[in-house]
């Protein structure tokens, strides 16, 4: 048969054998007005008072929006959310716009305007977050470490944050508090949230945030200073909003998780020989660094021993100009990628995800992005025939060998019947 993995911006067209299971998340349509159902909810909020009350008296907002590594769909929920302030009597000029980066790199100016449109680019102040620079300022504390958040965000009279909700591999699920920690967050804040001891902890895996040592972090410290108002969304694979969750912060997202949950988990019955899964396309795929997420997301099914063989497009590569190359370089056995008895530093937290993953199965990678080099520095086979790599992992794995395709990779949580599926 006939599936269409998501790769790169166009996908990847492979033939699976029949007896293959396919397992993709539900697909909501499209809101019939998405940009009417977003003006709706400012309004009707699912929690707390609507933004209409919110903006009286205020001289300085921040609206902070996602990266270029997310499918955020910018372009739809930023204009509405924008000319909403507008009609409230909030003028642009008091309007500044936070791309929270984390640790990512600095979108260029033909990428902004990609990002959230050239009108917006044109007519409102953004400012790209850089965890490494001085722009950030103390809020408190949480188990003893100093949490910094971006100052321009900090001392605004109105604080709004908007995302996208996803199963997330170590966080539990996206949006909600991961706009303020990781995203404006800086680089010492972001470490202790990523810190090796809370990424090994069997909890901090996705769709759990009760428990989850990396949730109750990030939850902690934006509580020192919480967003007064949180625009999270679903969205199908066509990237179109399918629920919009607007209100206050904690009841919203919790809200958006549940509706995200029910339709990402996906139960099977056994774990599988050979895995075939993706990093959901573009631009989730753009590098070697985010493609982990689908590796993880088929660690979840594959036995141990198994082939796991994964497809990202990763046009920006590993990237090869940060931590995360650097530890790959270094490292000769996925022991040595998890790194958990270390402490704290930049990216280890892929890395520590790849290699506990590289230790339960074989990764072989079809990227056009990565050198076959680079692949095989990285400890990952590279391929490049996903089909003639199909036939050879049954082949090598023997007469029936089970295998499940993941087309969307980490949009699907796969999840052997009877493990703990978290909330």
């Amino acid at each position: 048969m006939r599936v269409v993995l998501a790769y790169g911006v166009d996908g990847l067209e492979v033939e699976v054998p029949d007896d293959a299971t396919v397992l993709v998340p539900h697909q909501l349509p499209g809101l019939a007005d998405q940009a009417a159902a977003i003006t709706q909810a400012l309004a009707q909020p699912c929690a707390g008072p609507p933004l209409a009350d919110l903006v009286q008296g205020v001289r300085s907002v921040v609206v902070v929006f996602p990266d270029l590594t997310r499918p955020m769909p910018n372009r739809t929920v930023l204009p509405p959310l924008l000319a909403e302030l507008e009609r409230l009597g909030v003028a642009p000029e008091a309007v500044t716009l936070l791309c929270a980066t984390g640790t990512h790199r600095q979108a260029t100016p033909a990428e902004m305007e990609e990002l959230v449109g050239p009108e917006i680019v044109a007519r409102y102040a953004i400012v790209d977050h850089q965890s490494d620079g001085p722009d950030h300022v103390g809020v408190g504390q949480v188990d003893g470490v100093d949490v910094r958040l971006q100052r321009h965000y900090v001392e605004a009279d109105l604080r709004i944050i908007t995302g996208f909700v996803e199963p997330h591999f170590f966080a539990g699920f996206s949006g909600g508090p991961k706009a303020v920690c990781p995203g404006l967050a800086a680089t010492d804040t972001i470490l202790e949230a990523h810190h090796p001891r809370r990424i090994a902890e069997p909890a901090a895996t996705f769709v759990t945030r009760t428990g989850n040592p990396v949730h109750d972090f990030v939850r902690a410290a934006v509580a020192l200073a919480p967003p007064h108002f949180s625009v999270d969304v679903a969205i199908n694979r066509s990237r179109q909003v399918t629920a919009v969750f607007a209100g206050t912060m904690t009841e919203s997202h919790d809200a958006a998780c549940a509706f995200v949950g029910e339709s990402a988990v996906q139960q099977v019955a056994e774990p599988f020989d050979l895995v075939v899964s993706t990093n959901s396309g573009y631009p989730l795929d753009r590098n070697l660094y985010q493609a982990v997420k689908g590796m993880a997301a088929a660690e979840r099914v594959v036995r141990p021993g198994g082939i796991i063989i994964t497809a990202a497009a990763c046009q920006d590569g590993v990237p090869g100009d940060g931590a995360f190359a650097r530890l790959l370089a270094g490292a000769r056995t996925p022991a040595d990628l998890v790194g958990a008895d270390g402490g704290p530093e930049l990216d280890r937290w892929q890395a520590q995800v790849m290699g506990r993953v590289l230790a339960k199965a074989q990764v072989w990678l079809y990227s056009e992005g990565i050198p076959s080099d680079m692949a095989r520095e990285a400890q990952l086979r590279p391929i490049d025939d996903v089909e003639a790599a199909i036939a050879e992992a049954r082949d090598q794995l023997g007469p029936g060998a089970r295998m499940v395709v993941l087309p969307e990779g980490p949009l699907t949580v796969a999840t052997v019947a009877g493990a703990v599926v978290g909330s």
